[in-house]
């Protein structure tokens, strides 16, 4: 991420730069593999095998269906307005000021918690790695002041991930990955032959299976696809933005749906009863063991351990940024918020806030019990009102409004995404109680916020420049 520049610009009457159009659809599709990761299931596994009672894949693909359909309609929005945002510029522009205000609002939310989901599953891994060895526990409260302190010193330094070390952590993930995949199909031969490798228990079994679970599960599985959205950021640098953003959103929910749905189905081959893993949050890497031994056990565990920093990296400097930008816009204190280190250009106070709230969050939620799994519910609650918002922001603008030289296409235009926002809010409405009750308290607090700014709704809100966290 470039670091914020304090100074305004003095040439404010020169022409306004224009980014080129290099990136091709394979560009694209790469760079949402990157955001998502080929290993996104795995810290899900035990938690997610737990809420559906055995059936992480069927949810899997589940969500990909509602995750295809917002997929379309966040390619469709990108083509109408290509500029930072996703979802606050697309329901803010496409249907109305103070809906894109809280939608963002929800988009806060999730960045907030995208480092505390981070801290929480470290501390864990940590946690139980000690354990497994025998060498005394240190307490989770321990690991996560560590972890908290490591990530805000490296952004209050203002240390950059490279496209390149992003390239060599995608390259190592898919060779752990790729010896997982091979090692699990032999150890199902070995033991039980071609029944032990195909068989239809991970996606039903009568015996077991419960709609109701099922879908209250979903929620959950969808963390696998967050972050697809993060190609549309990109709509101004793409050649054929309206052709390209679309296909590479869909394809990349296609490749995280497949990809991800292969993993957890092994996993649940080589270990299909969810009550007997040691640990929930780090039940992969114990299926890893039972195929792979020591060395894919901790190769698996490292892969993870790097790629969850390298998230609450970014995620901290970006829910710092978005903060800066709602303090510079005078959103939230400016005094507090919209502060910039004078040498680093750096938004050191809002990064310190995140801090604490991650490590305070981390610690609460681990308090309360089964913290990995309640603080990815939660940021659910924000991601799917985002994609709610989208979805009907696309209905709004196909579905209704009149466009010059174009015929209206009912299944496309107007059938298709409101599925995807009814898909989407039934799976937001089954939610879990605490899922559900935090995000109320946050979208309650932005109603407020919004009332107050803009007296009452009676003034357009400030349009946050959201790239600045980008």
């Amino acid at each position: 991420m470039a670091e914020i520049s304090s100074t305004t610009n003095a040439t404010s009457a020169a022409p306004v730069p224009h980014l080129r159009r290099v990136l091709s659809l394979w560009d694209l599709i790469f760079y949402g593999i990157v955001l998502i990761q080929p290993i996104a299931p795995v810290p899900l596994f035990g938690v997610a095998q737990k809420l559906s009672n055995g059936y992480f894949v069927t949810t899997i693909f589940i969500a990909m269906l509602a995750m295809m359909i917002t997929a379309v309609s966040y390619g469709r929005m990108a083509a109408l307005y290509p500029a930072a945002g996703s979802a606050y510029t697309y329901v803010g522009r496409g249907l109305n000021p103070h809906l894109g205000f809280l939608a963002g609002w929800a988009m806060i939310l999730d960045y907030i918690l995208q480092p505390v989901i981070n801290t929480v599953w470290i501390s864990t891994a940590l946690h139980e790695r000690y354990r497994a060895y025998h060498i005394p526990q240190l307490p989770f409260v321990f690991w996560a002041a560590v972890i908290v302190a490591i990530i805000t010193i490296l952004n209050l330094r203002g240390v950059k991930t490279s496209a390149a070390a992003n390239k060599v952590l995608l390259f190592v993930m898919f060779v752990v990955v790729g010896f997982f995949l091979y090692l699990a199909v032999r150890y199902l031969f070995d033991t039980s032959g071609w029944s032990g490798v195909l068989s239809t228990q991970p996606f039903y079994d009568p015996a077991t299976f419960r709609w109701p679970t099922v879908m209250g599960a979903t929620s959950f599985a969808a963390l696998t696809y967050i972050g697809f959205d993060g190609v549309t950021t990109l709509s101004e640098e793409v050649e054929n933005p309206k052709r390209n953003v679309l296909l590479a959103t869909v394809l990349t929910c296609v490749f995280a749906g497949v990809f991800s749905a292969l993993e957890v189905y092994l996993g649940a081959r080589v270990w299909p009863d969810w009550h007997t893993f040691p640990n929930l949050e780090t039940a992969f890497m114990d299926v890893c063991r039972r195929v792979g031994g020591l060395l894919l056990f901790h190769s698996m565990g490292i892969i993870l351990i790097v790629a969850a920093f390298g998230s609450a990296l970014t995620g901290g400097m970006g829910a710092a940024r978005l903060l800066f930008g709602m303090g510079r816009d005078n959103v939230l204190p400016r005094k507090l918020f919209g502060h910039v280190g004078a040498k680093s250009g750096i938004p050191n106070y809002s990064i310190v806030f995140i801090a604490v709230a991650s490590f305070g969050g981390a610690v609460a939620l681990n308090y309360i019990g089964n913290a990995y799994e309640h603080a990815g519910e939660t940021l659910n609650f924000g991601a799917f009102l985002a994609f709610m918002g989208v979805n009907f922001a696309t209905f709004w603008q196909f579905g209704i409004h009149e466009r010059h030289g174009r015929a209206r296409r009912i299944v496309v235009d107007a059938l298709l995404p409101l599925f995807g926002f009814a898909f989407c809010g039934y799976i937001w409405y089954n939610l879990p109680r605490i899922a559900r009750e935090v995000g109320a308290v946050w979208f309650v607090l932005g109603v407020a916020l919004l009332l107050w700014k803009t007296r009452g709704f009676r003034e357009k809100p400030v349009m946050i420049d959201f790239s600045d966290g980008s």
